[in-house]
């Protein structure tokens, strides 16, 4: 396969050929439909994660269609169109069992303690736990983008801070996590204020759900 490929922590990578990845028992491998880029591929790209061996493909944030199932595998059959979550969870644990699985003590995350989706194919494990069907009608880009800015957003909203309707949200900074958290807050009733210097952001903002925008200049 055909992948971005770091050979050396701060040195332009290069995309050439590889070895395609290997299923694991548990998990699926996924024919990479699009893939995003995220502030911590460029810390794994500078070598600031102890789980990044080189060389490396990068890459969390994925969408795509299955295309090899592992015999553990219950749930998922080859042709489903998939994403998952930026931390995968094993699903068994103490922790996984009370919900907090994207705290998981045993979690892997493609991109960084393995090979990523910067890649034509991806192997992901525990995919019974992990996987998240891609409904009809909703493109492999914008899939791509719920499974670490988007749930990032979802859970610091909605579980962390329990917003409600009615209840007063200031989003500092609207990039990737600030707009999904505007588009969140807004989707569960509050009063959404976000802030952010860049007259481009406070614009998506607004179209993101945002009631009010300011300049904090």
């Amino acid at each position: 396969m055909r992948a971005l490929v770091v050979d050396e922590f701060g040195v332009l990578p290069q995309v050439r050929d590889v070895p395609d990845p290997a299923c694991p028992p548990d998990g699926v491998v996924v024919r990479v439909a699009a893939t995003g880029v995220c502030r911590s591929d460029w810390h794994a790209w500078q070598g600031h994660d102890d789980d990044v061996r080189l060389p490396h493909v990068p890459g969390h944030e994925l969408a795509g269609t299955v295309v090899e199932v592992g015999p553990d595998v219950r749930g998922w059959r080859t042709g489903d169109v998939v994403t998952v979550p930026f931390v995968m969870a094993c699903g068994a644990c103490a922790t996984c069992r009370t919900g907090d699985q994207q705290v998981c003590p045993h979690q892997t995350q493609p991109g960084f303690t393995q090979w990523g989706s910067f890649a034509e194919l991806v192997a992901l494990d525990h995919a019974d736990t992990n996987l998240v069907r891609v409904p009809d009608g909703l493109s492999p880009v914008a899939a791509a983008a719920l499974g670490c800015r988007f749930a990032t957003a979802y859970r610091a909203v909605t579980v962390h801070a329990a917003v409600r309707t009615g209840h007063e949200v200031a989003v500092l900074g609207c990039g990737g996590v600030g707009l999904s958290a505007v588009m969140v807050a807004a989707a569960a009733g509050a009063h959404v204020v976000a802030v952010d210097p860049s007259p481009a952001a406070r614009a998506a903002a607004r179209d993101a759900g945002a009631h009010v925008v300011l300049d904090p200049g």
